[in-house]
């Protein structure tokens, strides 16, 4: 067994850095002159006639959209208020809708607007002041970000309809377990949920079976319910670091399920290390207060086809070093290449 150390933070960082600016944006200047159906204050290239850009402008209203437009950038303004009726034209063929760093409060969005959209794919409303979601009534919704908000309060139901939506960023939010209790029932295609840099006391209730991602980082969740996992039969990637876990708030095989390929586990309060699955890829268990090396929470049986399947394990800011090893851990760990003690 290979004890190598590899820079897994940092790739983690940085695919974290690039989720953001992730829709499919060109600068207007690549894709030639405006065409004629289009509102003064933008521009709506002749070669992609579909899409209006109004970004980096310093306004502080979103302008009238023409018919034909499928692709609203409305990023990086000063837009403080959406008055009635700058959609009407656009209610039903308007699929994108970028409202990214901007100054918008629930208060000055008016009636008539978003809530008339019936055909819109994504919406990003990040960087703004929203204190409570604001969904469109289309039932083709696929994705959705608030991200950088004031959000504290996400009502049950607005969502029951989001048959096609998959995924979701509320993170850098101020959303407490009650208030987002119910909130997620309704997308039954729902893949990736991300509510880290919140106010949890828990991970998130009644999200539905076909999650395969789920981050809570930077909560202040104590624990995780006894069978949480086995309602998430799909659920892959799970991160829940930089929180307030400690052993008692893990019962006995929570993480004990096979569908699992990452586990941050990472600066929380831990003392033992967890019982995790054979198939388990990835584990990090960083900056906790774990004393001990106990070979059992990786394999419960050893031999041809018993052992485990981790490939990296981060144990370093622990009570343990390279020496409390067990002599039979290569074994166990037989496929693991990256075991980093400090």
């Amino acid at each position: 067994m290979s004890l190598l150390r590899v820079p897994v933070l940092a790739i983690l960082v940085s695919m974290a850095l690039c989720q953001y600016y992730d829709y499919d944006y060109q600068p207007v200047s690549m894709l030639g002159p405006s065409g004629p159906n289009c509102n003064q204050e933008c521009e709506c290239p002749i070669n992609f006639p579909s899409a209006m850009y109004c970004d980096n402008r310093k306004l502080k209203f979103v302008p009238i959209v023409p018919s034909g437009i499928k692709y609203l950038y409305l990023q990086n303004n000063k837009i403080e208020e959406i008055k009635a009726g700058v959609f009407d034209n656009v209610t039903a063929e308007l699929r994108w809708l970028v409202l990214d760093n901007n100054q918008l409060t629930n208060a000055k969005i008016a009636k008539g607007t978003i809530d008339k959209l019936t055909g819109l794919e994504k919406l990003f409303f990040s960087y703004n002041n929203l204190t409570e979601p604001v969904i469109p009534p289309s039932k083709a919704l696929d994705e959705l970000k608030i991200m950088h908000n004031k959000l504290s309060k996400f009502p049950s139901g607005l969502l029951n309809d989001k048959e096609n939506l998959t995924s979701i960023n509320l993170q850098h939010n101020e959303l407490t377990s009650d208030a987002i209790s119910g909130a997620f029932k309704g997308p039954k295609k729902l893949l990736s949920l991300d509510v880290s840099h919140n106010k949890l006391k828990k991970l998130p209730a009644g999200v539905p079976s076909s999650l395969e991602i789920l981050y809570a980082d930077y909560n202040e969740i104590e624990g995780v319910g006894a069978g949480y996992l086995n309602k998430l039969p799909s659920l892959q990637y799970l991160r829940i670091s930089h929180n307030k876990i400690a052993d008692g708030g893990i019962p006995a095989g929570v993480f004990n399920v096979t569908s699992l390929i990452e586990l941050d586990l990472s600066f929380n309060k831990l003392q033992a290390i967890p019982e995790i699955n054979e198939q388990l890829e990835q584990l990090y268990l960083q900056a906790n207060e774990i004393n001990k090396f106990d070979l059992s929470s990786f394999c419960k049986f050893m031999g041809p086809v018993n052992y485990s399947r981790l490939k990296h394990l981060r144990l370093d800011a622990n009570l343990i070093t390279q020496h409390s090893m067990p002599p039979d851990t290569s074994n166990c760990l037989r496929v693991a290449s990256d075991i980093m003690f400090e």
